[in-house]
This record gives structure tokens, C-alpha cells and sequence, in this order.
């Protein structure tokens, strides 16, 4: 049982410093019940999560107040050791808990911290593994597994203890939907089995029919409390007022823009880069997208007004990692002006097209054009610009301000307004930060200005929503039709159903290694949910 009586927390970290990060919270999950935490970014989930598993204040400097405890046993009273036999923790990225190099050895690393026996530890992981429908995951080597992969074997790395308690801070962020699925039925095992699980998250849709309670939080604070039925019988428009995700995949609805090629231009400076246009703004549709874009400038309307030539094409594009061939024959078409979602399940190589299309990824082979010239490697890293799904390995500058112009020659530096475009991608107020200091959400949208400083003419977002709440998910989707607007093609690997119904306009999709088909969003809906395996979502 995980229990908090009027907890409260106080940062006192650099850049934290003072800011309440819980207040008052009373609440509790009793054995066999799903509490889920839910809110804006920044209202507390974490730090609620942070308080159970004991890592505030011991590894989060600050001043804490009042109970939180486990099993009846205060966990300030708590030594870590009797923490972790306690309760489980598992994070939004698995990368940061790992502590061995394979996915067995870290399903066996508590256990070996119990001082189990080597047959012992033996036996339960392999029955772990087995119990959690994962045989074919043990033995991999850690990093060469997808992020869906990684985040399946940090759960069973805390199962394998059996835990009572669990603590879930968004575990379904970095995953597709088949993996969301699997997560699911990992947290309706735990439920069965009696465990009391605490589940801070943005995606509540695969928590339907499993949570017991919803606990909305605001600046820290307790703000509502729903049971399961009574948060099911809330309106879609009032779950999207209180700043929540959709609960289930039905409430995503596509909006229907104007095919890129007849898309009238527009030339209203934006983003804080010249040359911009900009989308109108609006909440376009259930979803909160922008309004739909319009393209900019004569060079745009030039060529929107015929069939347009793909910007970016590939034919016979392949990739081979040793003896593994990840991409297989890839022929695409991409023009200007438009945003591809590129969909498919974790490890299907939709990171590894993205990498081979804009010159990243050496092993490539096969014929890539660039406004149909053929284009070098190196021609298309000049033309293009990637953000990763973990951006701390492209971020390298001492501010947030230099970050943005870090590596641009000093006259286009110049010529970016820094303060738009951290006004846009609400960072301002951060200039002088450190980008380490920032949280993830924060790092990415960093990485996010800093790529659209560039002014780079393709540009690929990998995961860009992942861990965002709906206001962070609206702001990256006008953002993306602001891009596309301009000009450039935009490319979004993604596993958010919403992100496309609001933001793009074609689905490519991925399936081992090759590429499938191609559709129209607002045309082939349906076809787009199944491709991104919806049927298998709670």
C-alpha cells in the first residue's frame, strides 16, 4: 500500500530552487488498485512518484513535509535497500536504470543485490521471462534493442523481485502501440497479483479498463479525483479543457487540410527564422492541431501548382548493420511543403529510413535525389537537420540562448530572433539555463528551436511528443505546419495517434525493414490507426 498524508515537496536543486513540486498531497493505493496520476507537465506527477520511491529529498535535494509511506513503514524511515525490496520504480527512459550490458543480467541485478542464490536467481528470471512473454528478449545485448524492447525488460527487471508496490512514471512514452498494449497487460498482471501500482502519466488511453482511480494535479496539488466510471462518463471536450490526452483511440479525429499541392502561399514572417510563413492559428479540431497550414513563398506556389516533383526522393535505399539487414529496397517520395508521419512498431527501421534519406547513416545504399538531382551523402546532411528521440547527445552549448545558434556560421546566427523562438516553444525565461538543467521535455524542445534555427530545408523529428501533455502536443503540431508552411518537408517518426490526425498530412509506413504503404491521413484514418497498431490498444 502506498500511502501520503499532507506530503509536500520543495525543490532546492539549481534551477528548482524553491518551487513546490507537491503540496499537500494526501492519497492512496491500496493492494490490487491502479491510481493514476494526471495533468499539465510540470503539475507534481513526478515528484509524487519521486517522494514513494524515496528519492526525494535523498537524491533530489529539497525540503519535504508531512507522511508518505510503504506498507504502513515510513519511507524516510526507510533504508534505500528496504525501499527497493518495497517497491519497484520504472522511469520514462529504461536507458538511465539499466545497470548491465544484457537483458539478462539486469533482470537478474536485484536479485543478486537480495543476496539471492545463483540457481535461484536462475530460476526466476527464467520464469519472468517466460511469465512475461518475453524468451526471445533474453540474452540481447541491452543497446542494440528497439526503445519498446529496453523499456519491457526494465519492467521485468523490477517484477522479478515480485514487488507489493509499483511506481510508473509515463513507462508508455518512448513505445508504439503493440508495446502500450503489452504494457498493459504487464500492469493488470501486477493488479491481479495484489500490487498497488502508482502511474504517473500523459497517455491514458491504455489505462482504460485497468485504473481504478484518477487523480488530476495542479501546481502540485490534489485538484480532482475520479473513480474509473466516473472519469469514463467526462465529455471528450472536458477531459481536453483540464489539459488531458484522449482516453481512448476513437476520440482522435484527422483534420482535413488542403492537399499540399494546391495549398494557396502566405508570406507572414514566423518562428523567429526569416523567409517563415505562418500557419493561422486556431485549435483545429477535437484534437487541438493548429488551423490547417498554408505554404509559403513564389518558389512554394511555383511548384504547388502543377503535380509538384518530389523534394526528396529514394529508390532501392538499404541498410545493413553486419549480417542484419534493417532496411530493405526503401522507395520514397517526398515533397515540399508537407508533414510524413513515418509509422510502424518499435524496430521496424523507421529511424534508420530517416538516417539513410538525410545522409546520417554511412552503411546506407541505394539512389537518393534532392530536387531531382541526385544528391551525395553529404549534399543531404547539408540540406538537413534531425532531432533524436534522446536529445541530451545533441545538445552542447553552455545556454539555452546559445544552444539554438550553436555551429551556425556567425551570419545566420545573427540573423535568428533567439527570443521568438524560445517565446514559441515556451522556453522563455530560460535563456542563461544550462541545457543540462533543463527537464526532458525541456531538452527536447531546445533541440527543436536549435534544429529550426538551421533553416535547413529537410527536417526529420524523431518521438517529438514523446512525455508531452496535450498543451505540449498542440505546440509541437503547429509548430510542425508552421515548418511545412515555409516550405520544407517535414518528417515525424512517431508512435502519437494525435500528433498525426492534427499534424500530418501522409503516413508512411515501416514493416520489418521495408516500406509499406503510403496514405493520405484525412483520407485513410482508419488505415492509419491499424498500421499503427491501434486494435491492440487499451
Amino acid at each position: 500500500m502506498i500511502e501520503f498524508d499532507h506530503a509536500s515537496f520543495t525543490y532546492r536543486a539549481q534551477g528548482d530552487e524553491g518551487r513546490a513540486g507537491a503540496v499537500d498531497v494526501s492519497l492512496t493505493a491500496h493492494p490490487g488498485e491502479v491510481v493514476v496520476l494526471c495533468g499539465r507537465s510540470g503539475c507534481g506527477k513526478s515528484t509524487v512518484l519521486r517522494l514513494a520511491g524515496g528519492l526525494a529529498p535523498r537524491f533530489f535535494p529539497g525540503t519535504a513535509h508531512g507522511r508518505v509511506s510503504l506498507d504502513g513503514r515510513a519511507v524516510d524511515a526507510l533504508e534505500t535497500w528496504e525501499i527497493a525490496q518495497r517497491a519497484g520504480s520504472l522511469f520514462q527512459n529504461p536507458r538511465t536504470q539499466f545497470f548491465s550490458a544484457d537483458s539478462t543480467g539486469e533482470v537478474a541485478f536485484a536479485l543478486e543485490n537480495a543476496g539471492w542464490s545463483p540457481e535461484d536467481i536462475r530460476q526466476r528470471v527464467g520464469a519472468t521471462f517466460e511469465e512475461l512473454g518475453m524468451s526471445a528478449l533474453a540474452g540481447r545485448d541491452l543497446f542494440r534493442l528497439s526503445g519498446g524492447e529496453r523499456q519491457k525488460v526494465a519492467f521485468a527487471s523490477l517484477w522479478a523481485t515480485r514487488p507489493a508496490n509499483l511506481l510508473l512514471d509515463e513507462p508508455t512514452s518512448n513505445l508504439d502501440l503493440p508495446a502500450v498494449a503489452d504494457m498493459a497487460g504487464f500492469v493488470a498482471r501486477a493488479k491481479e497479483a495484489g500490487c498497488a501500482v502508482l502511474v504517473a502519466e500523459h497517455r491514458l488511453s491504455w489505462l482504460t479498463g485497468i485504473a481504478d482511480r484518477y487523480v488530476r494535479m495542479e501546481a502540485g496539488r490534489v485538484d480532482r479525483v475520479w473513480g474509473a466510471d466516473e472519469f469514463a462518463a467526462l465529455s471528450a471536450e472536458e477531459v481536453r479543457r483540464m489539459g488531458l490526452r484522449m482516453r481512448s483511440a476513437d476520440e482522435a479525429r484527422p483534420v482535413v487540410r488542403p492537399p499540399v499541392r494546391e495549398a494557396p502561399n502566405v508570406g507572414q514572417p514566423t518562428l523567429g527564422v526569416p523567409g517563415g510563413g505562418a500557419a493561422p492559428a486556431g485549435d483545429g479540431g477535437p484534437a487541438g492541431a493548429a488551423a490547417p497550414a498554408r505554404r509559403a513563398g513564389p518558389r512554394c506556389a511555383a511548384r504547388s501548382a502543377g503535380a509538384s516533383a518530389p523534394l526528396l526522393s529514394a529508390r532501392g535505399l538499404a541498410v545493413r548493420f553486419g549480417e542484419r539487414t534493417v532496411l530493405r529496397g526503401a522507395d520514397v517520395d517526398l515533397r515540399e511543403g508537407e508533414v510524413c508521419a513515418v509509422v510502424g512498431a518499435n524496430g521496424a527501421g523507421k529511424t534508420t529510413l530517416c538516417r539513410a534519406l538525410c545522409g546520417f547513416e554511412r552503411r546506407a545504399r541505394g539512389t537518393v535525389s534532392l530536387a531531382g538531382r541526385t544528391a551525395s551523402r553529404s549534399a543531404r546532411v547539408r540540406a538537413s537537420s534531425m532531432v533524436f528521440q534522446d536529445v541530451n547527445y545533441q545538445l552542447f552549448a553552455e545556454s539555452v540562448a546559445d544552444e539554438v545558434v550553436f555551429g551556425l556560421p556567425r551570419r545566420q546566427a545573427r540573423a535568428v530572433d533567439v527570443a521568438a523562438l524560445l517565446v514559441g516553444l515556451d522556453l522563455d525565461g530560460l535563456e542563461e539555463r544550462h541545457p543540462a538543467t533543463l527537464s526532458g521535455g525541456q531538452k527536447q524542445r531546445l533541440a527543436v528551436a536549435a534544429c529550426v534555427a538551421a533553416h535547413k530545408q529537410v527536417l526529420v523529428f524523431d518521438e517529438p511528443t514523446s512525455g508531452l501533455d496535450l498543451d505540449g502536443m498542440r505546440r509541437v503540431a503547429r509548430l510542425l505546419r508552421e515548418l511545412a508552411a515555409q516550405g520544407r518537408t517535414v518528417l515525424v517518426i512517431t508512435h502519437d495517434l494525435e500528433l498525426v490526425a492534427c499534424a500530418c498530412d501522409r503516413a508512411l509506413v515501416v514493416e520489418g525493414g521495408r516500406v509499406g504503404a503510403t496514405m493520405l491521413v484525412a483520407d485513410h484514418f482508419d488505415a492509419v490507426k491499424r498500421a499503427m497498431g491501434v486494435s491492440r490498444e487499451h
